[in-house]
């Protein structure tokens, strides 16, 4: 995927939300609430195109995914049975890099891509290293043999001890690997963005 060089800053302040979950940035909107060149006391009013594309901004800048990749998201979630925004945050979930966040084993998504690219993950005991790929219920999630990838994972286990691991997840730290007990579902997300209004924008 094409890199947003965006710094983060700028986004959080633009969006006006920590999506990117790390304490640095809630710091940061309490000291510069307005967006980025933005002099105003207040945020302006938005229309209701613009709400929509907050939305899905927030979401696509949290998750780590281009354009063309969030669209190919809501497509596959479209298709699937059942509420098409819940079906859209389960996938989103099951993507291999966010459950190497969720499960602790990297401090940011961005993080969790390059460890999975850079060939660090197993699934199921094979080598897995495309961040996309989605994983399935009862999926062994660990890190690769070599010394070096059990120290980095090992390194960002110890530093990430205040971050609870979701229910749909279960580590186990000595072994430095996470099972998937079940799918996740929309309670089990925290909500960074209302993906109703994300459904409304793509389905114009």
């Amino acid at each position: 995927m094409s890199r947003n060089l965006e710094p983060k800053g700028k986004i959080v302040r633009r969006l006006g939300v920590n999506i990117f979950g790390n304490p640095k940035y809630d710091r940061l909107l309490e000291r510069r609430p307005t967006p980025p060149g933005d002099a105003k006391k207040h945020r302006p009013r938005v229309s209701e195109f613009g709400k929509q594309l907050s939305e899905k901004q927030k979401l696509r800048f949290a998750y780590g995914l281009s354009e063309k990749q969030f669209r190919i998201v809501f497509a596959e979630a479209k298709r699937m049975k059942g509420v098409t925004g819940d079906n859209m945050m389960q996938l989103l979930e099951r993507r291999l890099d966010n459950v190497i966040y969720r499960l602790g084993m990297a401090a940011t998504r961005t993080q969790a891509r390059q460890i999975v690219n850079h060939g660090h993950v197993c699934v199921n005991g094979k080598r897995l290293n495309i961040a996309s790929a989605l994983v399935r219920e009862n999926d062994v999630v660990s890190v690769k043999g070599k010394d070096s990838s059990k120290k980095l994972v090992q390194d960002q286990i110890s530093g990430n001890v205040g971050r609870d691991v979701p229910e749909w997840l279960l580590l186990d730290k000595p072994k430095m690997e996470g099972k998937i007990n079940r799918l996740p579902v929309r309670a089990d997300v925290p909500t960074i963005a209302e993906e109703r209004l994300v459904v409304e924008f793509y389905s114009k």
